[in-house]
């Protein structure tokens, strides 16, 4: 994945709710994440922290998993697609 479309996969993750698709480190699952940075639907969840900002040259993205109601992260290179729902 490109700067340029992670850039665009954090704004989506902060504007609303986002599939992420991805291949988990330690195995060779792949797993399909629902997850946000929207401030709005973390409030929602009752979270109470919330990412501002989140560097562009990052190799992980930390934000809400709404399948799990709990933190997750992935990284960038292991992400095979993702989609605004």
């Amino acid at each position: 994945m490109n700067r340029n479309e992670l850039s665009r996969l954090i704004e989506a993750l902060k504007k609303g709710t986002v599939t992420v698709t991805f291949q988990k480190i330690n195995s060779d699952e792949v797993r399909v994440m629902p997850c946000t940075l929207n401030p709005t639907v973390l409030k929602a969840n009752g979270v109470q922290t919330v990412i501002e900002s989140i560097n562009p040259d990052t190799d992980a993205v930390a934000c809400w998993a709404l399948d799990k109601d709990a933190w997750r992260s992935f990284r960038v290179d292991t992400v095979l697609g993702w989609e605004v729902l």
